[in-house]
């Protein structure tokens, strides 16, 4: 009988932070005492435990085992830290060494046969044990691959309790030796989908470009093909900085996808109108973040928005203004990153039949006024329309990119010293302060916010988009027609949009 202790890893959102997990063995009668685990995950955890230690050909201590986890995991238990509960206990009834369970994190559900299965989140959970000082990490053999790209973590995958007691007891657990990721994070050189495969839609076209430049959000009016513009949005934006990719990758292995991650390319999330909100923002009970979520860093496109469900259209409004998901449940908030550039659509009427349609103002009316709470954020507006077959094609996506790409660097330079990164992230307050533009540009906007044609938030968002255009044409600061510019975009197509 005797004590030992060990370490997993707990996640709330996609912050994890490390447990420690301590097992005492006193001679009484045997039995199996959890501390620290949310109440409902008491008894299924205790159960995994001891099935797969004893169907692992390893008798169950006779002795009463408790075994504490602290910090104490959150309300929603995900079995991550079930592999380092069972090495725990068999350490602490003299089954292992105890000594050779220090110094290391161990990951993993338990099946009731012995076998170690998947979990998500494994890439920020070993993230997190290496920046607190343990490198050696246990981990599902399937999540090996992905533990591996976390620098400076020595990865031990392992696949059934039985092989991982039998390594501790006679020597120590074999480290993963693999070759190097598949370049997890590598920038593909060519365009799998072009703007040159979009012809006609210059006024669309030139809306996507300052988008991407500024990182404002976008509204298309119209029957046009906006999906394809908007696939076609990720392609001329900036590659991921290292950074922001290794965030992109933190919530899709949280989600379960790391295999989908986009790399360096900016990701692209297409909700569907019959998703549930729980899919759209993420899950409290389940700890998986949404398709919002998985936009981070690139871009959202709600495709013919007005179908959506008004909890979903309305509760953007808080991710477009803080750059995150808020959820509560269980006892807890959890946050989740979601900054992405915005792409609504949106037809003049809910009729499928624009030939014959019969919709009248007020069915019009009530069609677009589902967006009310959301249009106001959305600082670009364009109509679209079916291009002519004779159209000529527009510009490939590299050449605007390479534009794109210029404007950022410009815009990069002058919020240097500051936490932004694009324009579209400028508080109000600087922009008047300290990015002031010229004379004649602020007149005109002003003149728009003394006859009611934007409010005093839509000022700012003219400003932002002014500065946009300014870093387009390479001038130090926004000017009489970057102002024009700006109203220009922001008026966008009338209500009944294009046909």
């Amino acid at each position: 009988m005797g004590y030992a202790s060990t370490r997993s890893v707990a996640l709330i959102g996609v912050t994890a932070h490390v447990v420690d997990i301590e097992a005492d063995a006193a001679p009484s009668d045997a039995g199996l005492h959890l501390v620290g685990l949310p109440e409902t995950s008491v008894w299924p955890a205790r159960a995994r435990i001891r099935a797969a230690i004893t169907n692992s050909g390893t008798a169950w201590p006779d002795a009463r085992i408790t075994v504490g986890v602290s910090p104490v995991i959150p309300p929603v238990y995900d079995a991550a830290a079930d592999l380092a509960l069972a090495v725990a206990v068999l350490a602490a009834a003299g089954v292992i060494p105890p000594e050779r369970i220090t110094g290391r994190v161990f990951l993993g559900e338990l099946a009731l046969d012995g076998g170690i299965r998947p979990v998500r989140g494994v890439l920020p959970m070993v993230q997190a044990a290496v920046r607190a000082g343990i490198s050696r990490v246990v981990v599902p053999a399937e999540c090996a691959r992905e533990a591996a790209q976390v620098p400076g973590a020595v990865v031990m995958p392992v696949t059934q309790l039985a092989d991982v007691v039998d390594q501790l007891r006679h020597g120590t657990l074999r480290d993963h030796h693999d070759q190097e990721p598949e370049s997890e994070f590598a920038l593909s050189s060519s365009f799998a989908v072009d703007l040159a495969d979009v012809p006609g839609n210059q006024a669309a076209r030139r809306a996507l470009e300052v988008c991407a430049a500024g990182g404002h959000h976008l509204f298309l009016s119209g029957d046009g093909p906006a999906t394809m513009l908007a696939e076609r949005l990720p392609g001329i934006l900036p590659p991921l900085t290292d950074e922001a990719a290794r965030q992109v990758a933190e919530i899709y292995s949280l989600a379960g996808r790391l295999h989908r991650a986009p790399g360096l390319t900016p990701p692209l999330s297409a909700p569907h109108h019959s998703q549930t909100p729980a899919a759209i923002f993420g899950s409290v009970a389940a700890n998986r973040p949404g398709v919002v979520s998985l936009a981070h860093r690139g871009v959202l496109h709600l495709a013919d928005a007005p179908e959506f469900t008004r909890p979903v259209l309305d509760g953007l409004c808080r991710p477009l203004d803080s750059g995150q998901v808020h959820l509560a449940g269980l006892g807890r908030t959890v946050r989740y990153p979601a900054r992405f550039t915005l792409v609504v659509d949106a037809r003049p009427c809910p009729c499928l039949e624009r030939r014959e349609c019969a919709c009248t103002p007020e069915a019009r009316r009530r069609y677009r006024a589902r967006l009310a709470l959301l249009l106001p954020r959305v600082a670009v507006r364009a109509p679209i329309e079916q291009s002519n077959r004779g159209t000529r094609a527009g510009e490939p996506s590299e050449a605007v990119a390479a534009r794109v790409l210029t404007a950022r660097v410009r815009a990069a330079h002058r919020l240097a010293d500051t936490p932004w990164r694009t324009n579209a992230e400028i508080p109000a307050l600087d922009l008047r302060t300290r990015f002031p533009v010229a004379p004649e540009a602020a007149e005109l906007l002003l003149s728009a916010v003394n006859t009611g044609l934007v409010t005093a938030d839509g000022l700012a968002r003219l400003l932002r988009v002014a500065w946009t255009l300014a870093d387009l044409r390479g001038v130090d600061r926004p000017q009489f027609d970057d102002a024009a510019g700006a109203l220009e975009l922001w008026k966008g197509a009338d209500d009944d949009g294009a046909r």
